[in-house]
Formats: C-alpha cells, structure tokens, sequence
C-alpha cells in the first residue's frame, strides 16, 4: 500500500454572487468541505489544486485560480492517520481560490461525495467540518471587496 503525501491543496470555489461550493463527503456522517486532496509525488500544489478541482467537480476551467501563497500545518485527525505513512501526524495544506461567473451544476466523484451544494457564506462557515476551511474562507471574503 502506498502512502499519501502530507502535503495537500484546499480550493476554494467562489461564485461571482459569492456562493461557496461545498462538497459531502461520502461516510457515516455528512461532512462539508471545499475541495482538498494530497499532493502526488512530483506534483506542485497548483498542479494539484488544478487536479483535484477536476477529478472532484468536473470544473476545468482555472482561469481565475489564485494561488494565496497561504499555508497550514494541521494535525491529521487520528481516523485518517492509516492513509499516511507511519508516525506521519501532520499535514500541510496550501490555499487556493476559484472565482466562477455562475454557481452551476459540478459532476461529483461519486467514489468520494454524496452532494453538493452552493450556499452562502455564513452558510458555508456552519457547515464546514473543518476550521482549515472555514479560515480560508473568512479570509477569502476579508480580501473581497464591493464590485470584484
């Protein structure tokens, strides 16, 4: 069995109308997040926001992609440690944003989510599991600004 990389990418995805793609994940409970997944090996992290938003949304337009130049170390929740290699405890994510014109239909990887949805952002703030996403959110929406 090979092992993940401790390295992984969170992307935002942002509607011009400032609704906030969520994705649920496929498990025992629901789970909201933003896109995330781990670095390949050799991969960059933009290489692998750009793939991870396709493989998880079908989007593949990345034009307005930004790179925040953001990063956090995380501890990997204890459930999940088996995917890494042993002793591995931490995580580093690094932050993307996706600006998108229309909050539209996304094709799922159906081995991963369950749904999705397109919610506000207070919305998307109580829904998220995880404090990594909703700190790249709240900074997301502190750098929008009126008419961008």
């Amino acid at each position: 069995m090979s092992h993940r990389l401790p390295v992984s990418v969170l992307v935002l995805v942002i509607s011009d109308s400032a609704e906030t793609l969520l994705l649920c994940r496929r498990g025992p409970q629901p789970l909201w997040q933003s896109v995330t997944g781990s670095l390949l090996p050799g991969e960059t992290p933009a290489a692998a926001a750009r793939r991870e938003l396709c493989e998880e949304t079908g989007i593949t337009d990345c034009g307005r992609m930004l790179d925040t130049g953001v990063s956090k170390e995380f501890e990997i929740f204890p459930q999940w440690r088996h995917r890494f290699a042993p002793g591995v405890t931490h995580n580093l994510e690094h932050r993307f944003e996706l600006r998108v014109e229309h909050a539209g239909a996304v094709q799922l990887s159906r081995h991963e989510h369950r749904g999705y949805a397109w919610v506000t952002p207070e919305e998307a703030l109580g829904r998220m599991f995880s404090w990594t996403n909703r700190e790249a959110l709240r900074q997301a929406l502190s750098r929008q600004r009126p008419g961008s």
